[in-house]
């Protein structure tokens, strides 16, 4: 936070793999950030496969929790200038705990929830992981339903890999059976808003061409025909303290750029 702690900054980046990313100057980008938080998704590695200046960065709290399932493959980490008071990794599913993509992080009153959300797409792009992501998206919401309505201060950041609206992706007709942005798809994120989720950077945002992923193919990056596909919901209880959020599109290290928003730093309680 700042000195005077008026304000909280907090990141969300899918890395696409931690060790490649530090390779590609994460950690320089971590350092001159200014962020207090940061949750990683998709780290694809265990915490002993980090070189240590990424598993230990000077000044940072540290949590990794990897995939059980199978090696290189999701997990999620977090980076903090402040030690959680908390942290657990369990929606109490194994069959969702088991490809590590939740950490809940406690600040105080704040709590954060880093989370890679499934694709749904198999492994031959044949849809069949669409099931097991609106499963997960509905059982995440329920879970944390009750302390929304008690009004606690919570945000949701992440991969969701779903492009909500058509101003979230370049070319939203040729990709309506797409996983990413099936009717199914944006519906089961539809209901997080309409359960009194904020989507904190259309909250200050309603540009198009404002997107957050891009494919490593065909240069799309650069012609920015990308997908926003990453980012962080705010409680009701949370948004009291909203300042700011953004995209910033210029950070490279990764086919994701990172999102983040602004507290007040009142929100700590």
């Amino acid at each position: 936070m700042t000195e005077d702690n008026e304000t909280l900054d907090v990141y969300a980046w899918n890395v696409n793999g931690l060790r490649a990313a530090t390779r590609k100057g994460f950690c320089e980008w971590l350092h001159g950030s200014g962020a207090d938080i940061v949750g990683v998704q998709e780290i694809r590695a265990l915490r002993d496969q980090l070189p240590k200046k990424v598993a230990e960065p000077d000044g940072f709290y540290t949590h990794f929790f990897p995939a059980r399932s199978k090696k290189g493959y999701s997990g999620v980490g977090l980076f903090s200038k402040l030690e959680p008071d908390e942290v657990q990794t369990t929606v109490e599913v194994e069959r969702f705990d088991v490809e590590g993509r939740v950490q809940f992080a406690r600040f105080g009153a704040l709590q954060i929830a880093n989370v890679y959300f499934p694709n749904g797409s198999g492994t031959n792009r044949d849809l069949s992981r669409i099931p097991y992501k609106l499963d997960f998206y509905e059982h995440l919401r329920e879970l944390l339903q009750p302390a929304v309505e008690r009004g606690d201060p919570l945000l949701v950041m992440g991969d969701f890999n779903t492009a909500h609206k058509p101003i979230d992706l370049a070319r939203p007709k040729a990709n309506t059976k797409t996983s990413g942005f099936r009717p199914e798809e944006r519906e089961a994120l539809q209901e997080w808003f309409d359960a009194g989720w904020s989507d904190t950077f259309r909250h200050v945002c309603q540009q198009p061409e404002r997107y957050s992923w891009w494919t490593y193919r065909g240069n799309c990056r650069e012609r920015n025909v990308g997908w926003r596909i990453d980012y962080i919901l705010a409680s009701p209880g949370a948004m009291e303290f909203f300042v700011d959020a953004d995209i910033h599109h210029d950070v490279m290290g990764s086919d994701h750029c990172p999102v983040s928003v602004t507290l007040h730093g009142d929100v700590l309680g």
